[in-house]
């Protein structure tokens, strides 16, 4: 190295200590001894002292002009406030808890107008969580209007906005609100006659939401599915796995979000196989116990589609029964309900129009519940 140049080299000793240093790696070589040592070696400096590959993270930093506790202040910063985001929770919770009573014009009307507000939030400086949570929220208004489309029948809207809820929980990682969305579709399929399909839609929401209330849905979806496919075996075994995520859950704290599930509206589903299977007297006492639970104190309904269902159970017994005339009064009563869920409310009018006219096809009577059921599907 000294045959190369002499300028200003440190003394033996010295240079010997730092070239104890280099090869344990304790530093590199500087600028001034690097091109000597690798001259010495008949390389160039770059060969020989390769630089080394910056950090990503400092690459960033050193970028954007931030040291490291701006730029995780900047992560931490958001235009929204903890209280706007606790409004927005609010709203959203109440929103799913009007569902059962409310007009659904109106409902449809605000969740829209509330869905957009949420998601105009995401176009604005968020922080991580923030953004996660926003997600949720918009996921659950979108369940809802997706119902209340439904209810409508707006189908092709229904699915449409079911489909931006299952997106939203998905980005979210949200396995509830994906498990909802299947159920939705599992719900939109049995009232076509897709029995095979809420069979298909159900499967894998299940296997991932066990723990969760909406497990209970999608395993009652399935077993109504079985019971028209005629399998009562397999009808049997999805309520008894929906009474054993039941029994595995808390009772819950508010009964009147719609997407929280309850004991009692197992009696619901119960009903539906029972009358299906044509175990009547079952079938009966779970609708008259569906009535019972639906009711307040006062003579208001809780539930009034729930209520609705019922009374058609009960006018299906009846003219099992060759009651007509209790069966008609029954299936009137289901069908002039304010609330109602369109296609629902068709579906299983329609299963009891035809063990009416099964039983009873000249009865002018029969016609008079026909003519009601046409009217409203106009």
């Amino acid at each position: 190295m000294r045959a190369k140049s002499t300028h200003n080299l440190p003394t033996d000793s010295t240079l010997l200590r730092n070239w104890r240093r280099w090869e344990s790696g304790e530093s590199r070589p500087d600028d001034f001894y690097a091109p000597l040592i690798a001259a010495a070696f008949d390389t160039v400096t770059a060969a020989f002292f390769p630089k080394a590959r910056p950090n990503r993270d400092d690459e960033l930093l050193s970028a954007t002009g931030m040291d490291t506790l701006e730029f995780i202040g900047r992560l931490r910063m958001s235009d929204v406030s903890s209280v706007t985001l606790e409004a927005i929770r609010i709203t959203a919770e109440r929103l799913c808890c009007e569902y059962s009573d409310t007009d659904p014009h109106y409902l449809h009307a605000e969740g829209t107008a509330w869905l957009r507000r949420i998601t105009s939030l995401l176009d604005g400086r968020l922080t991580l969580s923030q953004h996660r949570e926003i997600l949720v929220l918009a996921g659950w208004v979108a369940l809802l209007v997706g119902c209340v489309d439904f209810d409508l029948g707006r189908r092709t809207a229904a699915e449409a906005t079911r489909r931006a809820a299952h997106s939203l929980g998905q980005e979210a990682e949200n396995t509830e609100i994906t498990a909802w969305a299947a159920e939705l579709a599992a719900w939109f399929a049995l009232t076509q006659g897709n029995y095979h399909g809420v069979i298909e839609a159900v499967g894998p929401a299940l296997e991932v939401s066990g723990n969760l209330g909406v497990g209970i849905q999608l395993a009652a979806q399935r077993a109504k599915a079985w019971a028209r496919l005629g399998d009562r075996r397999e009808a049997e075994a999805a309520l008894a796995d929906g009474r054993a995520i039941l029994e595995r859950l808390d009772f819950p704290a508010n009964l009147d979000n719609h997407f929280v599930i309850d004991a009692r509206k197992f009696d619901f589903y119960a009903m539906d196989c029972c009358r299906v299977a044509g175990e009547d007297r079952l079938a009966e006492s779970y609708a008259r116990e569906v009535i019972r639970n639906s009711t307040c104190a006062d003579g208001s309904v809780r539930n009034p589609m729930r209520v609705s269902e019922a009374h058609l159970t009960l006018a299906m017994v009846a003219v099992r029964n060759r009651d007509l005339e209790l069966a008609l009064d029954e299936g009137m009563r289901a069908l002039t309900g304010e609330r109602r869920s369109l296609p629902s409310l068709l579906w299983i009018a329609g299963e009891a129009a035809r063990e009416i006219i099964e039983r009873f096809p000249d009865d002018p009577r029969t016609r008079l519940y026909l003519d009601q059921l046409r009217s409203l599907s106009v």
